[in-house]
């Protein structure tokens, strides 16, 4: 009987989580809908313009009839495209960020990872090969040369993320998020690190290929990069992907650097006036050019990354 008991509550712990989980990934596909708009109003803005304002309130449901509108139009599908990798990979790449979600400390997930910093560069490391794969299996040089241009700029971004995130691992020697707001009660990591603070920004933009770090879209060819073949319900899938990427880096930063606490009022504010301020700078500066992106990665950021975290390595050492 006390096994039966036991059992059944493991059951209700697991479909709770279950629940819960799916609640969260809900609101991350709505709340993609409503920073598009966002985007695109404040782009607007900034432009000396509107933006849209037709469909519905100050055109609140725009991001919906967009999303409609593309998932009834036809599929096209290259010719020479290897068809399984073709519709397999916009699919892989938007179930690893709803996956990277996880990590975050939430209350209501009833999920806590001892080891959700390992698992969060694991799961981003996987995304370059659905970004290359995006790419090289539409056969198509446009393409596969924006894949090219992603894949470089993410890899040597996510070494210089690495090397930050290890600093601050020295430090409070843990690799669960949740210890990041227990020890920021005092003061915010973004005024003890903030050289740090400054490099994780510039990484994250080159990583996400935000503006002015937006390589995979090529200038030259006047084409979107990698997902140039894909249309209806593929970009729709990579589209998602890409800017569920965006939410949850810019969250990811206001719990590192800004003491977020889970599913707290103020820990939305924070991301969302993030969000904010990387629409503001892809609004406002001009694209960077690709040889000085990779030089600002590797001469650059990669010393001052590595001078960090021997610094605070040794500093924990005599502490």
């Amino acid at each position: 009987m006390f096994n039966i008991l036991i059992n059944s509550l493991r059951v209700i712990t697991y479909l709770l989580f279950s629940l819960c989980y799916i609640l969260v990934l809900v609101g991350v596909i709505v709340r993609v809908a409503f920073i598009v708009l966002l985007e695109r109003k404040v782009l607007g803005y900034i432009q000396l313009r509107k933006g849209p304002n037709k469909v519905g309130y100050m055109g609140v449901f725009q991001s919906f009839r967009d999303a409609v509108k593309l998932l009834v139009k036809e599929q096209v599908r290259p010719l020479y495209a290897n068809v399984f990798l073709f519709y397999i990979r916009p699919i892989i790449s938007l179930f690893l960020i709803l996956l990277l979600w996880a990590v975050i400390p939430l209350n209501n997930t009833l999920l806590i990872f001892n080891l959700g910093g390992l698992f969060f560069f694991c799961c981003t490391s996987f995304g370059v090969y659905s970004l290359i794969g995006s790419g090289w299996s539409s056969n198509s040089n446009y393409a596969i040369i924006g894949a090219i241009r992603g894949v470089a700029q993410t890899i040597s971004y996510e070494v210089r993320i690495a090397l930050i995130f290890l600093s601050i691992i020295f430090i409070i020697c843990s690799f669960n998020l949740k210890v990041f707001t227990e020890n920021q009660i005092e003061i915010w990591f973004s005024v003890i690190f903030f050289p740090l603070f400054l490099c994780w920004i510039v990484s994250s933009l080159a990583e996400t290929n935000r503006t002015p770090f937006d390589f995979a879209e090529g200038e030259s060819e006047l084409v979107s990069g990698f997902n140039i073949e894909y249309g209806r319900g593929g970009f729709v899938l990579l589209f998602l992907s890409e800017y569920g990427r965006i939410i949850f880096i810019r969250y990811l930063l206001a719990l590192f650097f800004f003491g977020g606490v889970g599913n707290s009022l103020l820990f939305n504010i924070k991301g969302i006036l993030f969000c904010f301020v990387f629409i503001w700078v892809r609004g406002t500066l001009p694209r960077y050019r690709y040889d000085k992106l990779i030089y600002l990665a590797w001469k650059i950021f990669l010393p001052v990354s590595l001078n960090f975290l021997f610094f605070f390595s040794i500093m924990k050492f005599f502490i």
